[in-house]
């Protein structure tokens, strides 16, 4: 039986047909519509006097649900800002974390992997962004902060607006919520002082994307970016990486739970592995032991070794019980391949400030 978000994403696909569907659809339009009207309103008002922190802000956001790289550039900027001696931290919501775990199993799944692959960066999980800048600032002298999700954070000014934009489906079926996927107007985008193109893969024509992002914006700096294989992460070992080509010419089992799995199941069958089955699950899924026991039955009823998933989702099942050898994450990192020049230059500009 489908799950109400997965009936919902299915119906504002149109995957789900008849005249049923057709009146949800239209009374969903009719909600977006209102949605629409109050998030102009509140970022209208928000945006009319904004709060600033004490220190250079970054933003990262989208303006669409789902996964669309942010978590990947916020890793890239902690990097390459680090490297210049700045002290970084990085801001989130958390969503769906649990305060009763203490540690990184009580910040979210993105936080916690983010903490995980940058141990020496604070990541401050704070539903209040304002409260969690003055601990940044207060706790850690961070003068660069990250904001994690940062788009829809209308009270508190930023230096640098990023908005990461999916190059393979970059605004869904061109409706708010809760008829489609934008989270605003599309006119929002002229807010972005960078957009950054993700999943761009070699070859891809951007000119049609990158003319309607000019029409939207056209002093915004465009960015295209990938996501580049890094090895494989062992489960059972943690400091154990294997190489991009360790699982060539074998077949695995994947699983994700994250907003674009079919960008990640590409990345894998790009390596040379033969997916034998993909299980998806609903985006910031909570894992349970049952469904971890499924994914592994899976692979021994097809006689196979090799099991794959997300670094945020390796994140996620770490707490669980498997004596199963053979689950590796897929360990990528964010490469800029065009304009990098120039967004450094951008990035650099900030120093000053």
């Amino acid at each position: 039986m489908l799950l109400p978000k997965d009936y919902l994403y299915n119906l504002v696909t149109c995957k789900i047909k008849g005249p049923l569907a057709a009146c949800l659809r239209g009374l969903l339009f009719m909600l977006s519509l209102v949605y629409g009207l109050a998030v102009v309103i509140a970022a209208g008002f928000h945006r009319f006097r904004p709060a600033r922190v004490n220190c250079t802000l970054i933003s990262v956001g989208n303006i669409t649900l789902g996964g669309t790289g942010k978590t990947s550039l916020v890793e890239y900027l902690v990097v390459k800002l680090s490297q210049k001696g700045n002290k970084i931290a990085v801001l989130t919501r958390g969503y769906k974390r649990d305060i009763k775990l203490s540690g990184e199993q009580g910040m979210g799944d993105e936080p916690a992997m983010l903490q995980k692959k940058l141990p020496q960066t604070p990541v401050i999980v704070d539903k209040d962004r304002l409260k969690g800048a003055a601990r940044a600032i207060k706790d850690h002298a961070a003068n660069i902060l990250i904001l994690d999700d940062g788009m829809q954070q209308w009270r508190i000014f930023k230096d640098l607006e990023i908005v990461t934009i999916d190059a393979c489906n970059p605004f869904g079926n061109l409706r708010l919520l809760p008829a489609g996927f934008l989270r605003e107007p599309l006119i929002a985008l002229s807010r972005a002082d960078i957009f950054v193109l993700t999943q761009v893969y070699p070859g891809q024509d951007t000119a049609g994307l990158t003319a309607r992002l000019r029409q939207l914006n056209s002093r915004a700096l465009i960015v295209e970016s990938r996501h580049r294989p890094e090895g494989f992460g062992n489960l059972h070992a943690p400091d154990e990486i294997l190489s991009p080509d360790s699982f060539n010419g074998k077949s695995a089992v994947v699983f994700s739970a994250i907003g674009n799995p079919r960008a990640f199941e590409n990345t894998v069958s790009s390596l040379g592995i033969n997916i034998a089955e993909a299980l998806r699950f609903i985006d910031h899924h909570d894992y349970a032991q049952a469904d971890l026991d499924g994914i592994i039955k899976c692979a021994r009823d097809r006689n196979l070794d090799t099991i794959i998933t997300t670094e945020k989702d390796a994140v996620k099942i770490s707490r669980l019980k498997f004596t199963y050898p053979g689950i590796f994450s897929l360990n990528i990192k964010l490469v800029i391949t065009k304009n990098e020049a120039e967004f450094d230059r951008r990035l650099l500009k900030l120093y000053s400030l």
